[in-house]
């Protein structure tokens, strides 16, 4: 599964909800896009250095995806599609979308527009 900046800040909270889901899933991945959109929130907060030092015992847990050349294939036929549809999401999120197109896997995420995205499963708790 592939977690979206609202589900690593809840998993960073102990949602316990969140939890229960993530525990039936082998391998947790997040894209390099949340990574920056989630350290993005870390700078804003009163509790940086709690959120940094989670963030740094986490990511070992974790396998971040880039974005790589092959990504930006997914994400231009995705981006096409929903423009055609006049249906856009999000730039950052349409980055995450391609990244789950390109590994075949779910996305973690409260966000609903996701479901736009054809041929996208989005798992929300």
């Amino acid at each position: 599964m592939i977690l979206d900046t609202n589900a690593l800040s809840a998993f960073a909270e102990g949602d316990e909800n969140l939890g229960t889901l993530l525990g039936t899933s082998a391998e947790l991945c997040v894209p390099t896009v949340v990574l920056g959109e989630y350290r993005f929130g870390m700078r804003q907060s009163q509790n940086r250095r709690v959120y940094e030092e989670w963030l740094s015992e986490a990511l070992s847990d974790l396998v971040v995806l880039p974005i790589l050349d092959s990504t930006s294939v997914h994400y231009a036929a995705l981006w096409h599609e929903l423009k055609k549809a006049g249906t856009p999401i999000p730039t950052n999120d349409a980055w995450i979308a391609a990244i789950g197109h390109e590994h075949r896997l779910p996305i973690v995420s409260r966000d609903t527009h996701f479901d736009l995205v054809h041929g996208l499963r989005r798992i929300g708790w």
